[in-house]
């Protein structure tokens, strides 16, 4: 995508006073632009989004540190082409285009500036977690970061809750979930929280699936 929009522009003009390939020269690009790869991700599913093929679009995003790594790189990669000008402004596009460089970088800072208002505009935010002690204090971190970049959480999973308390050991474990579960209450009021229940096997085939949704979405079944 990053190819289609802007590669070969600016390719024209690096290959005009260095020799490289093309590949190669992408390479670079990519190791000096950080998270040029994971804006052009966002950028994709905002265009998904927009076709309107699809009653919603799910997007089940990598775990906790690659995920508020992808969060940044819009705004990250927007300070970036904020000081790109007085580096790239005198450098001017041959063959037919005619464009300079100072030109393609504008245009890449406002589809930076779009994906991140669809961020915050058009995306329900879901997190998953547990009733355990770590959990918790991870979540205080995602929280922070959503609310630094002003999106908002609309839904938090409490997954692998258990409900049955036919043994010791599950009563005893159920104990301690719900001390972590009243937290999460307390910590955050203003989150619609779903508490999905431990099974005894696992999730394969449309039977369990089902299960699934009837505990996630009680209220609209």
């Amino acid at each position: 995508m990053w190819d289609r929009r802007f590669g070969r522009e600016v390719y024209e003009v690096f290959s005009s006073f260095v020799a490289v390939e093309y590949e190669e020269f992408a390479d670079f690009v990519t190791s000096i632009l950080p998270g040029m790869r994971d804006e052009f991700m966002v950028d994709y599913i905002r265009e998904l989004t927009g076709r309107k093929e699809y009653e919603k679009v799910v997007w089940d995003t990598a775990p906790l540190g690659q995920t508020l790594g992808l969060l940044r790189m819009p705004a990250m990669l927007r300070r970036h082409l904020k000081t790109a000008p007085r580096i790239y402004s005198r450098l001017k596009l041959g063959g037919e285009s005619k464009k300079s460089v100072l030109e393609i970088i504008k245009r890449w800072e406002g589809l930076s500036a779009r994906d991140m208002d669809f961020l915050r505009d058009e995306v329900e935010f879901v997190i998953v977690t547990i009733p355990e002690a770590l959990a918790i204090q991870q979540l205080s971190d995602i929280f922070d970061e959503f609310h630094r970049h002003e999106l908002k959480i609309e839904r938090l999973i409490i997954n692998n809750v258990i409900k049955d308390t036919s043994s010791e050991f599950l009563l005893t474990k159920a104990r301690q979930q719900r001390k972590y579960i009243e937290i999460l209450h307390d910590e955050y009021p203003n989150v619609t929280m779903i508490e999905l229940p431990m099974f005894p096997h696992e999730i394969k085939g449309v039977d369990k699936l089902k299960d699934i949704r009837r505990s996630l979405f009680e209220e609209e079944t």
